[in-house]
């Protein structure tokens, strides 16, 4: 049995979702991450990110036409330092689909401690780079892992 992160710290910087309906992407450390002072460099959460969205689109049957996207937004809120050694993994959840863009809330867990909150939004683009409509299918391939609010304990 995986043992779940434990709560996030206070203050709401992680909003409280549906984290175990989420996609987990695992992210392996290594010695070039981390930086001067011993933990992992913030340039680095970006990269990981990115590897989780397309772990997550690719386990959605996301592909070719269905995500022809850019990167229009990104958020992200430290909350505890991640250093070398650590287990870390994302979750990620679809928290928006929009007309033409769609927004990710992801976690950064840390040997199962949230550490970071992240927040990114999509745009799908034509050959142009301009804005068009997502396609019908992408929100059934998303709903899945749709967010919400965790229930009340």
């Amino acid at each position: 049995m995986t043992a779940q992160p434990s709560a996030a710290p206070s203050g709401g910087r992680i909003p409280a979702l549906n984290w175990d309906d989420a996609h987990r992407t695992s992210i392996q450390l290594r010695f070039a991450d981390v930086d001067a002072m011993g933990h992992v460099n913030n340039a680095r959460y970006a990269e990981f990110l990115e590897v989780a969205r397309m772990d997550m689109s690719a386990a959605l049957g996301i592909q070719g036409d269905d995500d022809r996207s850019m990167l229009a937004r990104l958020e992200l809120d430290y909350v505890r330092e991640i250093r070398l050694g650590q287990t870390v993994f994302i979750e990620s959840l679809v928290e928006r689909v929009g007309r033409s863009s769609w927004t990710v809330a992801a976690r950064f867990v840390a040997d199962n401690v949230p550490c970071a909150f992240a927040r990114s939004v999509q745009v799908r683009v034509n050959a142009d780079h301009v804005p068009e409509a997502l396609p019908p299918r992408f929100r059934e391939l998303v709903a899945p892992l749709l967010a919400h609010g965790a229930p009340e304990s």
